[in-house]
């Protein structure tokens, strides 16, 4: 008779804090993740998204405004298998309601859920950011999530319904020039998402 297999322990917030600095850490439903920083695609593509995005919806040029839009923040969920431990979950970018949080908070951490996350793919993620973060996302009622693959040149744009479920994705693909919401004030050109 073989052994029997060993129960993986439940990773702890500590765990995450002992990850080295060069390295990106989350934390899901008791499991730790830890990942290279983004490849240059990846920070491309995110840098040029977040940087369409904060002109208009946070400074209010060229767009509406009424936004926070921030570069990696961290996000503490409770995580409900285990009382009193986190999910702490990095999203590429991250969009606040300033009439759901008109300042940003003291803490290191946003325990408020956005309004909008968008997750830039890559090999090493992907898996995680579409079958571990977005369920989280959707339990914390993120409305809008945005998934971006500079490989593929695709933008997936979902929306959460009622009962706490991702409608299917609308895809847009290569150089489209896009509104998708809850962006959808000002015009994306995607071919500025994808590096020469």
């Amino acid at each position: 008779m073989g052994r029997p297999a060993e129960k993986q322990r439940h990773a702890t917030y500590a765990d995450l804090e002992a990850v080295p600095p060069n390295k990106v850490a989350e934390l899901v439903r008791g499991t730790l993740h830890v990942f290279p920083r983004p490849a240059p695609r990846h920070a491309n593509a995110a840098s040029s998204l977040g940087a369409d995005l904060h002109g208009a919806f946070q400074r209010g040029r060229g767009g509406p405004g009424g936004w926070w839009i921030l570069d990696e923040p961290e996000l503490h969920f409770p995580d409900p298998d285990a009382p009193g431990e986190i999910d702490a979950l990095v999203p590429d970018l991250a969009g606040w309601r300033r009439e759901r949080m008109p300042e940003l908070p003291e803490t290191a951490y946003f325990a408020l859920a956005p309004d909008w996350i968008c997750e830039v793919l890559s090999a090493s993620t992907e898996d995680v950011d579409r079958d571990e973060k977005m369920p989280v996302y959707a339990r914390e009622g993120v409305r809008r999530a945005w998934l971006v693959d500079p490989i593929a040149r695709t933008l997936e744009v979902y929306v959460l319904d009622a009962a706490h479920r991702w409608e299917p994705a609308v895809v847009h693909r290569e150089a489209a020039r896009v509104r998708a919401a809850p962006f959808d004030a000002i015009e994306l050109d995607l071919s500025a998402l994808w590096a020469k």
